[in-house]
């Protein structure tokens, strides 16, 4: 499978894109941490008192690694990252997520371990997302810019992160409506699953406007 020249790297969110939505249960660990639905658990986490951040975090940590423990490949995802990664394309993964929590779910892949990622930032590395310091860490860690990178994810924090990056964008519904905000999380494309993310990459029209020159 050939790729765009221009395309060198692929950043994926990790719950939810690379694993099958559904493992995080985010209510019950909000309710857990006496955080409102309405509010995103790390910024929530952030702005307690030092004094009581340390309970909050091992109650996070605890859901993440039993949701980890859980947790499956999403389908599709293992072809599409070992078709990248055989097409020279560099593979890095930027979470919200606990580094321990992406390695306990990955021990649910078959063919695909940290070591065919060559980046993995997760909150331990960089401000969460929507933050863009992460995907910036990532192109760094790979050796490209930014403009050469595609951010993947299920969220519109990920569309957000890689847009202030000035990477490229997809956004992956796994077949649900996407909700999309047209000033802040608008995605260069949109895609149902993973066939579809490849289908993308490789059809380079799609992302010509914000090729570099």
């Amino acid at each position: 499978m050939r790729f765009h020249p221009d395309i060198r790297g692929v950043l994926f969110d990790f719950d939810g894109t690379l694993t099958l939505p559904g493992a995080l249960d985010f209510p019950g660990i909000k309710k857990a941490l006496g955080c409102p639905l309405d509010e995103p658990i790390l910024e929530f986490i952030q702005q307690q008192p030092p004094h009581k951040q340390d309970p909050l975090w091992q109650v996070l940590i605890r859901h993440e690694l039993k949701a980890a423990a859980k947790s499956r490949p999403n389908t599709g995802a293992e072809p599409c990252l070992r078709a990248l990664k055989e097409g020279g394309i560099a593979l890095g993964i930027f979470t919200r997520n606990s580094l321990q929590s992406v390695q306990k779910a990955l021990l649910t892949f078959e063919h695909i371990d940290l070591n065919d990622f060559a980046a993995v930032i997760t909150r331990e590395d960089s401000p969460p997302k929507p933050h863009p310091g992460g995907v910036l860490a990532a192109a760094q860690a790979m050796g490209i810019l930014p403009a050469l990178l595609v951010v993947v994810g299920d969220f519109h924090f990920d569309i957000i992160a890689g847009n202030r990056a000035s990477a490229r964008t997809i956004l992956l519904t796994n077949g649900k409506l996407p909700q999309i905000d047209e000033d802040h999380s608008c995605p260069d494309y949109v895609c149902t699953c993973f066939e579809e993310i490849l289908q993308v990459l490789c059809r380079p029209p799609v992302f010509s406007r914000r090729l570099p020159a």
